[in-house]
């Protein structure tokens, strides 16, 4: 589901740049797989993708039926480019932290990775197409990884089910997430007027 939301993500961006349909797929792609392509290694596994060729069917239908969708409304949605993101973003954080913890890691580097997981995705998206990633814009993306992920490790100390903490590192990224979209939360910008 993670990667198949964040392949929307990097169609709407597609369509947005205007893209041919390469480029649809690649950043589709890259968007989709960048940040467990990159826990993976670091963790020194097997790369995910390579194991399973079945992401890469989920990339293509999830990148088709936004096509479509795209093709009959006629214009583009960047709330739903927004919300597919942050979607990705909290599936990704919860899975990058599980794998990283079922392999043996400290939580802390566990919550690393999956901040890692959620956030380099999109990072690898906008840098291709030449936007300020979202991660560095100040907004809260990647401290709502790092919230939830540290709400995951918690529960999972005090002994709720790796189930409920699964849904609960879950609610939370999203949640900060999309609360920071509405209310437009960011951390302090470093802005060089503000020394004069």
């Amino acid at each position: 589901m993670g990667v198949a939301v964040f392949a929307v993500s990097g169609t709407l961006m597609a369509y947005k740049k205007q893209m041919d349909g390469f480029g649809v797929v690649v950043l589709a792609s890259v968007t989709a797989i960048g940040g467990g392509t990159l826990r993976d290694i670091i963790l020194d596994l097997p790369v995910f993708w390579v194991q399973d060729h079945s992401f890469f069917f989920a990339i293509l239908a999830a990148a088709f039926c936004t096509i479509i969708w795209l093709r009959i409304s006629h214009r583009f949605p960047l709330r739903y480019l927004q919300f597919a993101d942050a979607i990705g973003l909290a599936f990704f954080n919860v899975m990058g932290l599980q794998k990283a913890l079922t392999y043996g890691t400290s939580p802390f580097i566990a919550i690393a990775l999956g901040t890692m997981t959620g956030v380099f995705g999109g990072l690898i998206r906008d840098v291709i197409c030449r936007e300020i990633p979202l991660v560095l814009k100040g907004e809260l993306y990647a401290t709502g990884c790092i919230v939830g992920g540290a709400s995951y490790v918690t529960a999972l100390y005090f002994g709720l089910s790796t189930y409920g903490c699964m849904v609960l590192g879950f609610v939370v990224t999203l949640s900060i997430r999309l609360l920071a979209m509405k209310w437009h939360w960011h951390l302090p910008v470093f802005n060089p007027n503000h020394m004069e």
